[in-house]
């Protein structure tokens, strides 16, 4: 696995991982102006396509797979991910998701592949709708290390049919002797900032993201992320 590698984890899936649709099954494409994760692109700055197919139980229970094109300066070029997990609504203001979910890079980096837990909870309130979020590996890129990713989250809506969602998270290695964000600088962690614009028109949800992060890398500075996507009952 290449250093850039090392840098780069898995963005929009936890995005799709709450879907409780309406029907039985459906599918989300999404057409983005770049694949970030916690502010680091995965698709080194470049635009991404991506789509999955989700199926939910009346019972809260819902799985899934999640694809998306990537470059990490390698031969591997496809991310092929699989989750399943429960949604609950435990009363009118909170609830909680959780599930696990196993991410998969095609090409020659299979080493990296791994699985991770999360836990999201969720309140709504006439202020909006407040989201504290965890996600936990115990084998992060195949490094046999445990990585813990912490957000705090909320959303508001600012007119009908357009909102805003501030957001901030931080990832976390448990081991650096294994995993470092910044060998040179000895960072275990770094931390994550995003304010998003958020409408729909036509069917389409329509996303306008600033970002940045305490990184001091090219392909985690500062930005500007578009994303485009359409969900379809099937």
């Amino acid at each position: 696995m290449n250093n850039k590698l090392k840098q780069l984890v898995v963005a929009v899936p936890f995005a799709l991982l709450s879907t409780t649709a309406a029907a039985d099954w459906s599918t989300t494409i999404t057409a983005a102006s770049d694949y970030t994760f916690n502010g680091v692109t995965q698709t080194d700055n470049d635009p991404a396509i991506q789509g999955s197919l989700d199926y939910a139980f009346d019972s809260g229970v819902y799985a899934g797979v999640w694809a998306s094109n990537v470059d990490f300066g390698d031969d591997t070029d496809f991310e092929l991910d699989a989750y399943v997990g429960k949604y609950v609504q435990l009363n009118e203001q909170f609830s909680v998701d959780y599930g696990i979910a196993y991410y998969t890079y095609q090409g020659n980096n299979s080493d990296g592949n791994y699985a991770e837990a999360y836990t999201k909870f969720g309140y709504a309130s006439e202020y909006g709708q407040t989201e504290l979020n965890f996600w936990y590996s115990w084998d992060y890129f195949g490094y046999d290390t445990g990585h813990v990713i912490s957000m705090i989250a909320h959303t508001f809506e600012i007119a009908p049919n357009h909102a805003i969602r501030a957001s901030f998270d931080i990832s976390n290695s448990l081991d650096g002797d294994k995993f470092m964000w910044d060998a040179a600088k000895q960072k275990k962690s770094y931390n994550h900032y995003r304010l998003a614009y958020q409408t729909s028109y036509e069917g389409f949800s329509i996303e306008v993201a600033a970002e940045n992060t305490s990184l001091d890398y090219d392909y985690a500075d500062e930005r500007i992320v578009l994303a485009i996507s359409r969900t379809f009952d099937l």
